[in-house]
């Protein structure tokens, strides 16, 4: 189900899933998209999902992201920096997925999370 998470469902939660959707499209990462968890599950608000080209830009785009965020947003977990086929940076109300294309292709999850509000986060240029 896509749709637009709309000024009614700012929070500080979807603040942060924006900003690192924008960091993301900063470091060229590809099909970037926020699902809204909130009314499915309690694990988390949102995640983050995002592709780049090669496990290279996999790192960057991981590795922009947390650079940005700090000092003031410290992910509480990050996983996947061995085989950077897919880095998990938990944020806690916040999981960003870095995905190569073929890892993203494979485990797909927005159709394991099909229910959820699916928001596209483009740059202007590329719309």
């Amino acid at each position: 189900m896509e749709a637009s998470l709309n000024t009614a469902h700012k929070n500080p939660s979807y603040s942060l899933a924006q900003r690192i959707g924008e960091i993301a499209l900063d470091k060229k990462a590809r099909e970037v998209v926020i699902l809204d968890l909130r009314p499915l599950t309690s694990i988390t608000d949102y995640f983050v999902i995002c592709t780049g080209e090669v496990n290279q830009h996999v790192k960057a785009i991981a590795d922009e992201i947390d650079l940005r965020l700090r000092p003031t947003e410290k992910p509480w977990h990050i996983e996947g920096y061995q085989h950077l086929s897919w880095v998990l940076m938990d944020y806690v109300n916040v999981v960003v997925h870095v995905f190569d294309p073929e890892t993203r292709e494979y485990y797909n999850l927005e159709k394991l999370w099909a229910d959820a509000v699916v928001e596209k986060i483009s740059d202007d240029l590329s719309d």
